[in-house]
């Protein structure tokens, strides 16, 4: 069980697993496999599972207005749209229970292929390249 939200665990395909991220389109994927793996790390992807279906909505029950004679109502059924499919998710996760991400990425554990440290904008992917020339804690703003 997880001290907090931060550090989850799972079994996934039955291996006791530290969660790095839920949820995960096939591209985000790829990119924390090659990441992780790079690091040394042995990485488990599973698909996430079906959303449930939602509850159909009761039908609208018919106004009585005291004093008059009650009247049917006609109910008209509106068709249902079809929803789109979900895109196919994954749960990512290592083997290593001992990994949490936030840990890995704000102490500088993890390491690029050109040999940079990850940086947060790089794992959130909003940069292409590391750039850890300069400590975020050293940044004048």
């Amino acid at each position: 069980m997880p001290i907090n939200k931060n550090h989850e665990f799972e079994d996934l395909e039955g291996v006791k697993c530290s969660i790095v991220e839920r949820n995960v389109l096939p591209e985000r994927v790829e990119f924390l496999k090659n990441l992780l793996e790079y690091n040394r790390f042995s990485v488990v992807v599973v698909p996430t599972p079906a959303a449930k279906p939602v509850a159909a909505k009761p039908a609208p029950k018919p106004i009585i207005v005291e004093g008059e004679p009650a009247t049917p109502v006609a109910v008209v059924e509106e068709p249902i749209a079809p929803l789109p499919p979900l895109p196919a998710t994954f749960t990512v996760g290592v083997t290593d229970v001992m990994f949490n991400s936030t840990n890995a990425i704000f102490g500088r554990l993890l390491h690029t292929r050109g040999g940079q440290k990850v940086t947060l904008a790089y794992w959130q992917q909003n940069e292409a390249v590391s750039n850890d020339e300069v400590p975020y804690y050293e940044n004048k703003i």
